[in-house]
């Protein structure tokens, strides 16, 4: 699959769509989405500390987490929230997360980083003088 064809909205779903699997049933996290010239380059899904009780890990916490109509709607609010970024090209998107225990209510929050590289900003050939100004010049 070409990304670079692909508008960023479209690789951000695309990604969510990767990551289904992993967010079902996630209690809390964040995923984490790095960019570049408007492509995404690599992401992930860091999941918050899987709590135990006395040595053991129970399978409460699987039923606790997300649903899958909650991961669609979390993909849709994903794709939505890009409405937000304005001109930058090169950074990351933070999406956090966490799902009530009990209540079954879910809610996130965004965080957009945009990065810039100065060397590409400071080092471009720009001619003081024109080939005109130097034909005229006396």
């Amino acid at each position: 699959m070409n990304l670079d064809a692909m508008p960023l909205a479209r690789q951000v779903e695309f990604v969510f769509k990767q990551l289904e699997e992993e967010l079902v049933h996630a209690v809390a996290g964040t995923v984490t989405i790095h960019i570049r010239n408007n492509v995404v380059g690599k992401y992930g899904v860091r999941h918050n500390p899987i709590e135990s009780k006395n040595g053991q890990i129970g399978d409460k916490a699987a039923a606790q987490g997300m649903t899958e109509a909650q991961v669609q709607a979390f993909r849709k609010m994903a794709v939505d929230s890009l409405r937000m970024k304005r001109s930058w090209t090169h950074g990351e998107i933070i999406y956090d997360f966490s799902v009530r225990a009990g209540s079954g209510v879910w809610a996130a929050s965004i965080t957009y980083e945009s990065n810039y590289n100065l060397a590409n900003g400071l080092f471009r050939y720009q001619p003081k003088y024109t080939q005109q100004a130097l034909r005229d010049a006396p």
